[in-house]
């Protein structure tokens, strides 16, 4: 009987490093899209011994309210208003250049300037808050989002102008600072409910 032809095994130990340097060649050389979130800080965590204190109580008048219904349609204090317009009715309301008496108050805060004097500067006690559909689209609350944090980089922007003639980005770290302490940045976010169209 003819002895049959044994085939050769192709030794595979180097297929395996040679895999390996690949798999390490591709996850340095490939660049990944980063997502992009919301920039927010969020209040630090209460201590366990901390004891419950009632709700924090805003005045009516520094309140305003913003809500997205389930069709993406922005309602301001009750008023359907366009995403354009959004940015210029939240520094109206903050601002509140002709101090009316149905818009927020404000009150004079003392603000500590890196030279050592003090900035004293009225500011406002206003309060944006955001409700919004569990059936709202993901883009228009972004895009609500982005509006909103506009509206106070531009305050800001304008406040870093008056105060040192410089834009806000300009700014080192203590005058900074300053400008945010003037211009705080109040955004209340509810939970989503289950409204409707309304």
């Amino acid at each position: 009987m003819a002895g049959k032809r044994q085939i050769q095994e192709i030794n595979a130990g180097s297929m395996a490093d040679i895999a390996f340097l690949l798999l390490i060649f591709f996850l340095v050389a490939t660049t990944m899209n980063v997502d992009t979130g919301i920039t927010r800080q969020l209040p630090p965590i209460p201590p366990d011994d901390m004891q419950v204190t009632e709700d924090m109580r805003v005045n009516e008048r520094n309140l305003l309210p913003i809500f997205i219904n389930t069709y993406d349609n922005i309602l301001v204090a009750g008023r359907p208003t366009d995403i354009t317009q959004l940015t210029d009715a939240v520094k109206q309301f903050v601002i509140n250049p002709t101090n009316d008496e149905n818009m927020p108050t404000k009150k004079n805060v003392d603000i500590e300037m890196p030279d050592g004097s003090t900035w004293t500067v009225p500011v406002s006690e206003a309060v944006v808050s955001l409700t919004s559909d569990r059936g709202t689209s993901y883009d228009i609350y972004i895009q609500v989002q982005n509006e909103l944090t506009r509206a106070f980089s531009e305050m800001r922007e304008d406040a870093s102008m008056a105060k040192f003639n410089r834009s806000f980005v300009d700014l080192g770290d203590e005058e900074r600072k300053a400008i945010t302490d003037a211009v705080p940045q109040p955004i209340s976010e509810a939970e989503p409910r289950n409204v409707g169209g309304n």
